[in-house]
């Protein structure tokens, strides 16, 4: 009886080793793992500028599949993310003002871009209310819902870029148009060597 229960013992003693084991090694998978995380979303956020962060709940996993998707074709890095290690993720970075707002269910936004972030979540926000814009932060500075929509509101560099180029395009045309003009006349004999002068000075004038 007593060698049965010295076995019994032994069997007990050697389960408890494995079952410390096999948690160990759990723990350690879930430690790597979130370290895996931090370490990826610490790299986003050392080549972005901007945070947007917006509560999730109600969304349905079709809506955040559109909503992802939208973000991918902007550049925009967009994941739901344990709170804890976000914060842990951007600590000692400019981002680390938007600590406070990081709790409940999040989604966060990083982009290269100045506005792509804000601008992702707050016109996906506007068709859909159950996504709720809640915090971001710009340049070391952190905004709040209005701050994000105020961010969001401002052209991108695509379209400033291709704002400026249509204000530029516009007198080079006139002066083109001036040009053949007068090459026309003269083709005709019937331009007077001072019209040339008065006429690229009008085509290079500011558009009234």
């Amino acid at each position: 009886r007593l060698e049965a229960s010295a076995d019994g013992v032994r069997k007990v003693a050697g389960l408890c080793r494995k079952a410390r084991e096999c948690e160990e090694q759990t723990l350690s998978l879930n430690r790597n793992e979130k370290a895996a995380v931090v370490a990826d979303v610490s790299a986003q956020v050392a080549r972005s500028q901007t945070l947007a962060l917006a509560e999730y709940r109600g969304l349905t996993v079709e809506h955040l599949n559109k909503l992802r998707v939208d973000a991918r074709a902007k550049g925009v890095y967009l994941h739901v993310l344990k709170n804890t290690l976000a914060r842990r993720a951007v600590t000692g970075t400019p981002f680390e003002v938007a600590a406070e707002a990081m709790s409940g269910p999040l989604i966060y936004g990083f982009s290269e871009d100045a506005v792509a972030a804000a601008k992702v979540i707050a016109d996906f926000a506007k068709g859909n209310d159950k996504l709720v814009i809640k915090a971001g932060a710009y340049a070391g500075k952190a905004l709040d819902a209005n701050g994000v929509k105020a961010l969001a509101a401002i052209p991108s560099k695509e379209v400033l870029l291709s704002q400026i180029a249509g204000l530029l395009k516009s007198p080079v045309q006139r002066i083109a148009a001036v040009v053949a003009a007068l090459a026309a006349k003269k083709g005709e004999g019937a331009a007077p060597a001072e019209v040339a002068p008065a006429a690229a000075a009008e085509a290079a004038a500011p558009a009234a």
